[in-house]
């Protein structure tokens, strides 16, 4: 599981659903759909710190050249070290927040011909990302 630290700098509530941008350390800007409110979950309020969580196999790696996708979770990564097995690769990554890993399979790795040091895309998508109070 990959875990960061943020703190909430927008919340927009439609509903029961509220869109959640955080920032992370080194102005790194993601977002997250929550199923809560701010009447709902007291942690969801401006400039609270918070965990943000998601699997390794939330993660898309994109080469850095990378446009045209409805993805709103992109952050630049460079790639510290790579573990590949007969199917599934494990990636790890360097980002401004910190250390983030993925799980990618060994083929696509290979067609996209990602190696270690390498400057990679890191995309979540939003409703893959979940908080916790800290």
């Amino acid at each position: 599981m990959n875990r960061l630290t943020g703190r909430i700098k927008n919340l927009v509530v439609e509903g029961n659903i509220t869109l959640v941008t955080l920032m992370l350390k080194g102005d790194l800007k993601i977002k997250t759909l929550v199923i809560d409110t701010p009447e709902t979950a007291e942690y969801l309020e401006v400039n609270q710190e918070v965990n943000v969580l998601f699997n390794e196999t939330e993660v898309v790696i994109a080469l850095e050249s990378t446009s045209g996708l409805s993805l709103e979770n992109k952050i630049s990564c460079r790639v510290s070290a790579i573990q590949r097995g007969k199917l599934l690769s494990n990636i790890e990554l360097e980002c401004p927040a910190g250390t983030l890993r993925a799980l990618v399979g060994t083929e696509a790795l290979a067609d996209l011909e990602i190696e270690s040091g390498q400057r990679v895309q890191a995309m979540i998508k939003l409703n893959e990302v979940m908080l916790s109070p800290r």
